[in-house]
């Protein structure tokens, strides 16, 4: 049986991000990865940084990076809620490269505090769906 499409809407604290219908969300949270489909049972999980990638109904790809916050799943509508999230294509890659860099090295020292760790993630998830809406 053929389920409509998820109605999807994505919202950062100063915006709303995407809007669409979807035939196919995954994100990670705090559990692991998880993948929506149309149909999927009620829920409410909390994200962490990371990539959220969604299949739109006319099946484009689009990624998106969040900083953590919360996916919410019922009746056919998922909402994805985040203090920050950006598009795939808005990533300014080479800022994102530049500082991902010297927080490494950091990272790999030891010496980064759980501030520095979250932003490490952060840029690694903002370069993957960057690398994604370009095509690599």
């Amino acid at each position: 049986m053929d389920r409509p499409p998820l109605m999807v809407e994505v919202v950062s604290a100063d915006r709303q991000v995407w809007s669409g219908e979807a035939v196919n969300i995954v994100a990670r949270t705090v559990e692991g990865d998880i993948g929506i489909l149309p149909g999927h049972e009620p829920l409410l999980a909390v994200l962490v940084p990371g990539v959220v990638e969604i299949v739109t109904a006319d099946g484009r790809s689009e990624s998106l990076v969040v900083d953590g916050g919360f996916i919410s799943v019922a009746h056919g509508h998922v909402s994805v809620l985040a203090q920050e999230a950006t598009l795939g294509h808005e990533v300014g890659m080479e800022e994102a490269r530049k500082e991902l860099a010297p927080l490494e090295a950091k990272a790999l020292q030891g010496q980064a505090d759980d501030a520095e760790i979250h932003r490490l993630r952060i840029l690694k998830a903002q370069i993957r769906a960057g690398e994604k809406a370009n095509g690599n």
